[in-house]
C-alpha cells in the first residue's frame, strides 16, 4: 500500500494540527495557485471508473445531489477510512480554483439561519433557486472524535454538478491504497500523513462574510 500520493502532497499529523486553528469555521484544504483538492467516496463500480477515466461517468448520477469535501479527515470519518459499504474507494478530485469559487458564491444554507436570511421563507426561496447547498459539521480526529472546529462540505446539484463534472475537473486520482495505509497509523500522530492542508479563504471577501468564516 502507498504512503504517498505523487500528485498531491503531504504531511504529518502531528506537524499540521499544530498549525491548524482549533476552533471556529475553517475551509482546511489542499490547493495551489491554479486548483484545490476535494474528495469523494464511491462503490468500486462508480469510483474505479472515475479514476480510470478521469471522468465520472458509468453509475455516476447527474440527477442527485452530489457531497464535495476538501477536508480530508472530514471524508475519512464520513466513509470510514474506506471501511464503509459502497464507499472503499476514496478519490481526490482536483478542481480549477475559478469553479471552485463559483461553488462557493453559490452555497446556500441547508438549514435556516436567523443570522444569515430575513425570514424562514426567504431562506426557503433562495435554497430553492440555488444549485449548491453548504453545511458545516464537526470537524473530526483520526479516530473519529468530534473537534470544535467546524468543517464544510457543499452538495451540488442542477448547472453546479454538471460544471462540476464537465469544466471543473483538473483530475481524478484514487488515492484508496493511501487511505488504508494511513488508517494503519492513527495511534501514531507523527507517523500519520496527510494530505497537506491550510486554511483556504475566498477570493471575494462577501462570499468569504456570508459563509461565516
Amino acid at each position: 500500500m502507498s504512503s504517498t500520493i505523487p500528485t498531491i502532497p503531504t504531511d504529518s499529523y502531528a506537524m499540521q494540527r499544530a498549525l491548524w486553528p482549533e476552533s471556529g469555521q475553517h475551509i482546511l484544504a489542499c490547493y495551489d495557485e491554479k486548483t484545490i483538492v476535494v474528495y469523494q467516496a464511491y462503490s468500486p463500480a462508480i469510483g474505479n471508473a472515475a479514476a480510470a477515466s478521469g471522468r465520472f461517468s458509468a453509475g455516476w448520477s447527474r440527477t442527485r445531489m452530489s457531497w464535495i469535501k476538501p477536508n480530508f479527515l472530514w471524508m475519512m470519518y464520513r466513509c470510514g477510512w474506506a471501511e464503509k459499504p459502497d464507499q472503499e474507494v476514496v478519490l481526490a478530485i482536483r478542481l480549477i480554483r475559478e469553479g471552485f469559487e463559483q461553488i462557493l458564491a453559490r452555497a446556500e444554507y441547508s438549514a435556516f439561519s436567523p443570522q444569515r436570511y430575513a425570514s424562514r421563507a426567504a431562506w426557503k426561496r433562495a435554497v430553492a433557486e440555488s444549485s449548491v447547498r453548504l453545511q458545516w459539521d464537526p470537524d473530526h480526529d483520526p479516530h473519529g472524535n468530534k473537534l470544535a472546529r467546524r468543517a464544510i462540505q457543499l452538495g451540488l446539484r442542477g448547472p453546479s454538478l454538471a460544471q462540476f463534472a464537465d469544466e471543473w475537473i483538473e483530475s481524478i486520482t484514487d488515492i484508496t491504497d493511501f487511505v488504508r495505509a494511513q488508517r494503519a497509523q492513527r495511534d501514531n500522530f507523527v507517523a500519520l500523513q496527510l494530505p497537506r492542508e491550510r486554511v483556504y479563504r475566498p477570493r471575494d471577501p462577501e462570499v468569504a462574510a456570508r459563509l461565516g468564516l
